[in-house]
């Protein structure tokens, strides 16, 4: 399922500038112990995380991971986004917690049959 569509079913508000309509999404990935991370989550993958530092674009690079949405409403400081558009990197909020995302992911692309 093309990214743009997830965001904009999941409301998601994206703080980078990048295009999501050529990214295609399969999976997601839940957690916030960046070496569990960097050990189980697939390249390719939405990572929904609460962690807001820098050590994150390390982790979505080394795994190729295709977005990241901060759960909770947390806000990344300016640099951080920067940097993930230099790396054209998506990085999202949500209000909803890891949790709750993880479960609407999960349903919908199911629902398309990912």
């Amino acid at each position: 399922m093309k990214l743009d569509i997830i965001a904009n079913e999941l409301n998601w508000k994206l703080l980078t500038k990048i295009s999501l309509t050529k990214i295609d999404i399969d999976t997601g990935y839940s957690g916030d112990l960046l070496s569990d991370v960097l050990a189980n989550c697939e390249p390719g993958s939405l990572w929904i995380t609460i962690q807001k530092h820098k050590n994150i674009l390390g982790v979505a690079a080394a795994k190729d991971i295709s977005a990241v949405i901060l759960a909770g409403g947390i806000i990344p400081d300016d640099a951080l986004i920067e940097t993930a558009e230099k790396r054209d990197l998506a990085v999202f909020t949500t209000e909803e917690t890891a949790f709750i995302t993880s479960g609407k992911l999960y349903r919908l692309l199911k629902k398309d049959g990912v």
